[in-house]
């Protein structure tokens, strides 16, 4: 077995799907760009044709594409915010070669006109959307929006919601939507429990918000060499038995929202009676466990928080600084396929380790 080493030359960058795709991608630009420029089947003939190749690369990378300007096409590759995609979107278009007519973006960038989104008879711009920030004491770091439309309806709401999360997205950016925002709530105006701000100002409370919270958590670390782990047991509600490994004092520490990604990794293998890996699947899940700590170190901004097993299942936890990192250690491990276990991961943003709170209940 050659854990997660496969896949990364001595830099830890994935490079030959990259250089694949645009060695391709060089070869069929003219006709794309033909197409895109006349007019044509887009369907058929770029997205049909560029789809596969992307999901050579890495699954998960959407395209769209369109005229810059007279000259110039433009492909836009997205994770269609799907947070443990992004970094591979941005690899692919680093590695992208200079190509004459074409612009390739990473990510939906954010709109430079003023906003004006249309869905079925409902427009969305400066005179229907409002917001403010909701404040929580016990949650300071949280940045809850809640934004209004003067429309909104309980009939329209889905409608509403669905043109509302595409203006957002528009406005802001693709990576700016998925990584600045904890929770984004949809309400009637008359709901309103503060003072309305204009849409417009949304992208500046935002930068604002980014930039005290780096300089507040600017420089946290936690070492967790010598750290005390609690051992703790209990029994699901189909009588089989639970046990995790926790790290407490991570879970007392007071700078939770400096480390906001949290990385859930599911390990599903093949039980005993008892739900419990035998003695050879035990070690091998610790091995998997020991090499994903060796490259997610605490010192660098990984913390692994502890894990759990019971039922055919571990789940190890880490909560990040930053999430491109753990998207490529998890998907190198995803491709080693191991054949004794079957291995999932997600990435999302929890400021305050909510994730968590089981343990202390436990």
């Amino acid at each position: 077995m050659n854990l997660f080493k496969s896949l990364f030359n001595k830099k830890g960058t994935i490079n030959n799907p990259y250089e694949n795709f645009w060695a391709w991608f060089k070869k069929e630009e003219s006709s794309f760009y033909r197409v895109i420029k006349e007019g044509g089947d887009i369907e058929a003939k770029v997205f049909d044709k560029l789809t596969p190749q992307l999901n050579q690369v890495h699954e998960g990378i959407w395209l769209l594409v369109g005229m810059q300007n007279d000259d110039n096409a433009e492909l836009i590759l997205t994770a269609d915010g799907f947070v443990k995609n992004i970094v591979f979107v941005e690899e692919l278009v680093a590695a992208a070669p200079t190509i004459p007519n074409w612009k390739i973006t990473a990510l939906k960038p954010p709109n430079e006109e003023p906003l004006s989104v249309k869905v079925d008879d409902y427009t969305f711009d400066e005179n229907t959307l409002s917001f403010y920030a909701q404040e929580h004491p016990d949650k300071p770091d949280l940045i809850d929006i809640y934004i209004t439309h003067t429309n909104l309806t309980e009939e329209n709401k889905d409608l509403i919601s669905q043109g509302v999360f595409l203006s957002i997205d528009n406005y802001l950016g693709e990576l700016n939507t998925t990584t600045l925002m904890d929770h984004i709530s949809l309400i009637n105006p008359q709901e309103a429990t503060k003072e309305l701000i204009p849409f417009h100002k949304l992208k500046s409370y935002l930068v604002w918000r980014e930039k005290e919270f780096v300089e507040k958590y600017r420089g946290s670390r936690h070492h967790t060499e010598g750290d005390h782990y609690s051992v703790l047991e209990g029994s699901l509600e189909n009588g089989l038995p639970w046990v995790a490994a926790v790290n407490m004092d991570l879970l007392h520490w007071d700078a939770k929202a400096s480390h906001p990604w949290i990385t859930n990794i599911v390990i599903e293998f093949i039980p005993q009676s008892n739900g419990f890996p035998d003695k050879q699947t035990y070690t091998l899940l610790d091995k998997v466990e020991d090499n994903i700590m060796s490259l997610l170190k605490d010192h660098e901004g990984y913390l692994n928080i502890g894990r759990e097993t019971a039922n055919g299942g571990r789940q190890i936890y880490f909560a990040c600084e930053d999430f491109r990192k753990p998207a490529k250690v998890l998907d190198s491990l995803q491709k080693e396929n191991i054949p004794e276990l079957k291995v999932a991961y997600e990435i999302y943003k929890d400021k305050y380790w909510q994730t968590f709170d089981h343990f202390s209940t436990t």
